[in-house]
C-alpha cells in the first residue's frame, strides 16, 4: 500500500524469511502454504476418518452422528452419505479403534481412514461386488422368465408345479445370495434395535418369495418367483447406478488422495534404498527422479528442474526450483534429478493436511442438511405404519386376499425408501467442492458454499489481492546508499509487501541494513526505530509528514529531515479483470478498498472498471466498511491477504484470501485461492449459485416422487417390481441433478 503505507505487521511466529521471500510469488508458495495454513490453528484436536461401507440412507447419517457424539471426547461427527465415512473431531486421546467398536455395536462396519484419503481400491472392489450380484441375478432372471412362459402358455396341474418348483430351485439361492447387501444390513441394524431403509427392502424380498413357496405347495396358478429375482436385479443396478454417478461426483479431497505418492527413494549415506513414505521423517534425505512425483514435503539441497504444480494450486505454467526452494507432496518433478530434505511427511505433509480441511468441509452440516435430515427422521415409523395399515386394509378390503395385501404391502415398504432426500444435499456439495478445487479453490469451512450462494457484495483488498503484491522500487539507482540501509534495516521489522520490496533493494546493491534500536511496527500506519538518538519512521505519508504522493510509495523520516519517499510499481493479478467482469456481469456490487492513495487506488479501480472504491483505509476502516454493509442487509464476501485485512475478512459474511496471504489472513478466511489467477472467485459465486438451485431442486423431485408414488401403491396400482424401479430412479435422478453443475 501507498500513501496508506506499511499498514502491515511484524512476521507471524513460525514464518521464517524464507517464507516472506517466497510469498511475493503465490504459485511459489500456494502448495506449502497448506502446512503452514494447517499449523496456524485451523487444524485442533484429533480428526479421525472413519469409511462406512454399508452406510446408504438418511436413516445411516442419524444413527451413526448420534452414536459417535455419545462417546467420550468426540465434539462432533458428520457423515458425507455421497463418500460414505464419517469425520470425527475430538479430544487428543480418543481413538479410531473405539469409534469403530461403538459403530460395530450398533451394526455398522467401519474401518479407519487416513485424513482426508480415501483409498480407491476399497471403492473399486465395492463396485465389482455389486456388478457380480447383477451379473448372477440377471442370469437367473432370464432362466426363471423361460420357465414362467411354459406356466404363462397354459401349463396346468402337475406341469404347472414342476416348473414352480424348478424355478424355486433357481429363485430361492439367488436372492438369498445377491440379496446379501441387504439382509445383511437389515440384521444389523435390528439387532441393535434400529431401522434402517433395507429393513423393509428385505422384508419385501422375504414376502415375495414366500408367498410363492406358499402358492407351489398349495398348487396354486401364480408363483412370483421371477418377480423376487427381478426385484433383486433391478435394486442392485439402481444401487450401482447411485454409487456411479456418487463416484463420477468426485471429491476434492479424492483429488488430493490421487496425488500421493506410497514409497520414496530414501538416501543414506550415499545408498538409495526404497522405503514406505509413512517411515519418512524429517531430515531424511529423499532422491526425486525426472517425471517423479514429491513424496513429501521438504527442501531442495541439490539440483535445478521444474514442477509442475497444476494439480495442486492450478498454475498451467512450470515453475523453477532450485537449492533452498520449498516443495510440497504431489508436485511433480520435471526436468532434473533432485535431492530433498524432508520437512513433513505422512499425515503431517501439506497434502494430508489440504485433503483433511476439505473432507471436513465436504462434511459439514449446512441449513439444508438439517432440514433433509429431520425429514428422514420420520421415515422408519412413517413407511412401517404405512405398509401395515396398507396390509389390514386390502386384507379386509378383498375378504382376506393374502396374497394381493402382502403385495401392496411389499410395495409401499420399498417405494417409500428416502434415498433420494439423503442424496438431495451431500451429492451436490461434493460436486461442487470437487469442481472449485479443480478450479483452485479450497473451501475451508463446509457452510462456506452455502454462504457464498447468498452474496450480492464483493469486496476486494488491493495490494497483494487485485495485485501481485510484489512491489518494484523505481529508482533504485538513484537513492543514497546510507538511506536505503536505514530504510532497509526498518523495513526488515515488517513483512508489509513494500517493505519486503525495501530489503530486496537493498540486497540486490549489496547494502547491508544498520542496526537500529526499538524497533517497533505501527499496524495501519509503519515502523518506527531508533538510530542513536535520532527518532526514524517508515510509512504513511501522514504519519511521516510528507507530502502525500500520487502514486505507490511509503516515506523515510529521519528526525527532523525532510522525509524521503520511496516509490513502486505492481502488476495487477492475473484474472483480476476476469473476475471483476464475472462478478459485474452476475449482478453483484462491486468495491475496493485500500490504504494506498487516491491516485493509485482509482487508477486501478478504472482499468478494472470498479466504479466504488476507497483510499487511505487503516485496518479498523476496512473491517468498519464490511460491518456497515453487513448492517445494510449486504451479503458480503471480502477477498483479502494481509493481516490488516483480518479484522474485515472474520466480519464477512465469506471470505476468500490468496494461498500468498499471511497465516492470520488465511486462518480468518472460509476459502484460500491456491493459484495466482483470481479468476476462480467470479466462478466460485457462480457455481456456489448453481448448487443451491440443485439442492432446492434435489427436495422438489424428491418430494414430487412421494407425493406421487406413495398413493399409487397404497391403492395397488404399483407392484413391487414397479416401486423396485420407482425408488432407483428418484436416487439416480437425484445424483444426476446433482452433477449438472457448469
Amino acid at each position: 500500500m501507498t500513501a496508506a503505507p506499511l499498514a502491515s505487521v511484524a512476521p507471524p511466529a513460525g514464518v521464517t524469511e524464507d517464507h516472506l521471500s517466497a510469498s511475493a510469488c503465490p504459485a511459489c508458495l500456494a502448495a506449502p502454504s497448506a502446512e503452514d495454513l494447517a499449523k496456524s490453528g485451523d487444524i485442533k484436536g484429533a480428526r479421525i476418518m472413519l469409511s462406512l461401507p454399508t452406510a446408504h440412507c438418511a436413516v445411516c447419517i442419524t444413527d451413526v452422528e448420534r452414536e459417535m457424539e455419545a462417546q467420550p471426547g468426540v465434539r462432533s461427527a458428520r457423515v458425507n452419505l455421497t463418500l460414505k465415512r464419517v469425520s470425527v473431531d475430538a479430544e487428543a486421546g480418543v481413538s479410531a479403534e473405539t469409534l469403530v467398536e461403538a459403530l460395530a455395536k450398533i451394526g455398522y462396519e467401519a474401518y479407519e481412514l487416513d485424513p482426508g484419503m480415501l483409498s480407491a481400491t476399497e471403492t473399486d472392489k465395492r463396485g465389482r461386488d455389486l456388478l457380480m450380484r447383477i451379473g448372477v441375478a440377471g442370469f437367473a432372471m432370464m432362466n426363471i422368465m423361460l420357465l414362467s412362459i411354459a406356466v404363462w402358455s397354459g401349463a396346468e396341474a402337475a406341469t404347472r408345479d414342476m416348473f414352480h418348483w424348478i424355478s424355486a430351485a433357481i429363485a430361492l439361492p439367488t436372492v438369498v445370495f445377491v440379496g446379501q447387501p441387504f439382509f445383511a444390513s437389515a440384521w444389523g441394524g435390528l439387532k441393535h434395535g434400529r431401522v434402517n431403509m433395507d429393513v423393509p427392502i428385505s422384508l419385501a424380498l422375504i414376502l415375495a418369495s414366500s408367498i410363492s413357496i406358499f402358492e407351489t405347495m398349495h398348487h396354486g396358478h401364480h408363483a412370483y418367483f421371477d418377480a423376487a429375482v427381478m426385484l433383486s436385479f433391478f435394486l442392485l443396478v439402481g444401487r450401482y447406478l447411485d454409487y456411479r454417478t456418487r463416484a463420477v461426483a468426485r471429491s476434492a479431497a479424492e483429488e488430493l488422495a490421487a496425488l500421493e505418492v506410497p514409497r520414496a527413494h530414501l538416501l543414506r549415506e550415499g545408498v538409495e534404498t526404497i522405503v514406505p513414505v509413512a517411515d519418512l521423517k524429517p531430515g531424511d534425505l529423499i532422491r526425486v527422479r525426472p517425471g517423479g512425483r514429491i513424496p513429501a514435503d521438504g527442501e531442495v539441497t541439490a539440483g535445478t528442474s521444474e514442477t509442475d504444480r497444476s494439480l495442486l494450486t492450478g498454475e498451467t505454467l512450470p515453475v523453477y526450483v532450485g537449492p533452498g526452494t520449498m516443495l510440497s507432496a504431489g508436485e511433480v518433478n520435471l526436468t532434473g534429478p533432485l535431492t530433498l530434505r524432508v520437512t513433513a511427511a505422512g499425515k503431517d505433509s501439506s497434502l494430508h493436511r489440504m485433503a483433511d480441511l476439505v473432507a471436513m468441509a465436504e462434511s459439514a452440516k449446512t441449513r439444508y442438511t438439517t432440514l433433509a435430515e429431520r425429514a428422514a427422521r420420520a421415515y422408519s415409523p412413517l413407511v412401517h405404519a404405512l405398509s401395515f395399515s396398507a396390509f389390514g386394509y386390502w386384507m379386509w378390503a378383498t375378504g382376506g386376499d393374502l396374497r394381493f395385501a402382502v403385495n401392496i404391502s411389499a410395495a409401499v415398504l420399498i417405494i417409500t425408501c428416502p434415498c433420494a432426500l439423503g442424496l438431495a444435499v451431500p451429492a451436490v456439495i461434493t460436486a461442487a467442492s470437487g469442481k472449485l478445487f479443480r478450479k483452485g479453490l479450497l473451501i475451508k469451512d463446509g457452510t462456506a458454499l452455502e454462504r457464498l450462494a447468498e452474496v450480492d457484495t464483493v469486496v476486494f483488498d488491493k495490494t497483494g489481492t487485485l495485485t501481485m503484491g510484489a512491489p518494484v522500487l523505481e529508482g533504485l539507482d538513484t537513492i543514497e546508499e546510507e538511506t536505503l540501509s536505514v530504510a532497509a534495516a526498518l523495513a526488515q521489522a515488517s513483512s508489509h509487501p513494500l517493505a519486503r520490496a525495501l530489503v530486496a533493494a537493498a540486497e540486490a546493491r549489496d547494502i547491508r541494513p544498520v542496526v537500529l534500536d526499538d524497533l517497533r511496527e505501527v499496524p495501519g500506519f509503519g515502523i518506527e526505530g531508533r538510530l542513536g538518538a535520532l527518532a526514524l519512521r517508515l510509512g504513511r505519508a501522514d504519519w511521516v509528514g510528507a507530502a502525500p504522493c500520487d502514486s505507490t510509495a511509503t516515506h523515510l523520516r529521519l528526525g527532523q529531515a525532510e522525509p524521503v519517499t520511496f516509490r513502486f510499481s505492481d502488476h495487477l493479478r492475473l484474472g483480476a479483470a476476469e473476475a471483476v467482469a464475472l462478478l459485474t456481469a452476475q449482478g453483484k456490487r462491486v468495491l475496493m478498498v485500500s490504504g494506498d492513495v487516491e491516485t493509485a487506488v482509482s487508477v486501478l479501480a478504472g482499468k478494472l472498471g470498479i466504479t466504488e472504491w476507497h483510499s487511505g483505509a487503516l485496518p479498523a476502516e476496512k473491517a468498519a466498511l464490511v460491518a456497515d454493509l453487513m448492517g445494510q442487509g449486504r451479503r458480503v464476501l471480502m477477498v483479502g491477504d494481509g493481516l490488516n485485512d483480518t479484522a474485515a475478512l472474520a466480519a464477512a459474511h465469506v471470505s476468500i484470501s490468496p494461498a500468498s496471504a499471511l497465516d492470520a489472513a488465511r486462518t480468518a478466511s472460509d476459502i484460500v485461492l491456491l493459484g495466482a489467477d483470481l479468476a476462480p472467485v467470479g466462478d466460485a459465486l457462480r457455481i456456489a449459485g448453481q448448487a443451491r438451485r440443485r439442492i432446492k431442486e434435489n427436495f422438489v423431485i424428491s418430494a414430487a416422487y412421494n407425493v406421487v408414488a406413495v398413493p399409487l401403491a397404497l391403492v395397488g396400482l404399483a407392484t413391487p417390481l414397479a416401486a423396485a424401479l420407482a425408488m432407483s430412479t428418484s436416487s439416480i435422478t437425484v445424483s444426476l441433478n446433482s452433477m449438472r453443475l457448469k
